[in-house]
């Protein structure tokens, strides 16, 4: 049940709708215009490496918003930062349907990135704000499955909308799903923090408290982990358009091939850890999914080993990757924003840093590198997740804190 005044004016069915179509900006700002990447570079007369850093642009300043989306939602409130970054998302990508040149598409790739990752962060801290306990994680659960669904759901649309209209038909969809979504929440959001429980904005003030986050030990390691794990996933998302149209010989239209299996891992798996709350310790759900992605890699690395990219084996191993790490991501980050309940906002803005900084990176370069070979791909996967595991082992063996359970 939700405990503020203000939240209780909203159902949970239509707040958790709301927070997981706030989620999906992200993904829809990356995956929707994949589709689409070799008509852009015909456009602009842009390369490959070119087009990948139009979803480098996107995450670096994604990521270095992500500093700050979390801080100003704790002093100013969690609703007015989101309807704020919504409103300039509709401009931004407003701009991206109508640049007439390369590097205008940049730029308000760019801006889009600023604006898009304030309603992920913001509404991983108005879960916790809502909700405690197993309610938390069965929340988070259910906002995972219906974000979900973006990444699946994205690339097809891209994919009808580019063989139909072209590419610059993908960002106004863009645009009308952005402008709904203000439309929605001005209507509907609540405010989930109260007043008396927000913190000044003081520059010093801010300064102390992102230094006791990045020195906390705990929360480097479930950061470092959740990044680590998502980012092995990612690889797949960043090269999509190598996976679709090289390893498995498909077209814009079949992307679906892809997205769909690794999606439905995400959904199953948000939807066992949402089974697992209150039934089983958070150690106990996190072993499960780091078993079903070492499973999944070594599954991968064995298949590719001696064999082509094909379906369904190849997508399959995605499917299976997925799931796992989906049953462990919600209980990841819940201990991870329970480590500083008085800067929730904060904690999920240094999170969404590091992992939109790990992507970025993997989109710009370590994709590049490998998505030749789907092995190398697999290899890489298997690494990031070793240093994902590492961590997670790290914090399960520290003593535990008097306030944890």
């Amino acid at each position: 049940m939700l405990p503020s005044k203000s939240v209780q004016t909203v159902s949970v069915p239509v707040f958790a709708i709301l927070l997981a179509a706030l989620a999906m900006l992200g993904p829809f700002s990356i995956d929707t215009y994949m589709p689409s990447f070799p008509e852009i570079g015909h456009t602009f007369g842009a390369s490959t490496l070119e087009l990948q850093f139009t979803i480098s642009a996107f995450l670096a300043t994604f990521a270095i918003m992500a500093l700050f989306h979390g801080a100003l939602a704790d002093s100013f409130g969690r609703r007015p930062v989101i309807l704020a970054n919504l409103a300039l998302f509709v401009v931004a990508s407003a701009g991206c349907a109508l640049a007439a040149a390369f590097h205008q598409l940049l730029w308000f790739r760019a801006l889009q990135g600023m604006a898009g990752g304030a309603g992920l962060i913001v509404g991983r801290a108005m879960i916790r704000d809502s909700f405690a306990g197993d309610d938390a994680q069965r929340m988070m659960s259910t906002v995972t499955m219906i974000f979900g669904l973006a990444p699946a759901i994205a690339p097809i649309v891209g994919g009808w909308l580019q063989a139909a209209f072209g590419w610059r038909s993908v960002f106004l969809f863009l645009v009308a799903y952005s402008a709904i979504l203000l439309a929605a929440c001005c209507r509907a959001l609540p405010e989930t923090l109260p007043r008396d429980e927000r913190q000044p904005f003081v520059a010093l003030s801010l300064l102390a408290n992102y230094c006791k986050l990045l020195g906390n030990l705990r929360f480097g390691l479930l950061s470092s982990a959740i990044a680590f794990n998502f980012t092995a996933f990612f690889l797949y998302i960043a090269a999509a358009p190598v996976v679709i149209y090289q390893w498995l010989g498909l077209n814009e239209t079949q992307f679906a091939w892809l997205f769909i299996p690794g999606i439905s891992g995400i959904v199953i798996g948000a939807f066992i850890s949402g089974r697992m709350a209150g039934r089983f310790a958070q150690s106990q759900t996190l072993r499960l999914g780091y078993a079903v992605m070492f499973v999944a890699v070594a599954c991968n690395v064995a298949y590719h080993a001696v064999a082509t990219p094909a379906l369904p084996w190849t997508v399959l191993c995605v499917m299976l990757y997925a799931m796992g790490m989906a049953i462990a991501m919600p209980t990841l980050t819940l201990l991870a924003l329970d480590l500083f309940p008085h800067n929730r906002g904060m904690a999920a803005s240094l999170q969404a840093f590091q992992h939109s900084m790990f992507t970025a990176i993997a989109a710009v370069a370590i994709v590049p590198c490998v998505a030749d070979s789907a092995l190398e791909v697999a290899f890489t996967a298997t690494a990031l997740l070793i240093c994902g595991a590492v961590c997670t082992i790290r914090f399960l063996r520290m003593p535990k804190l008097p306030e944890q359970s």
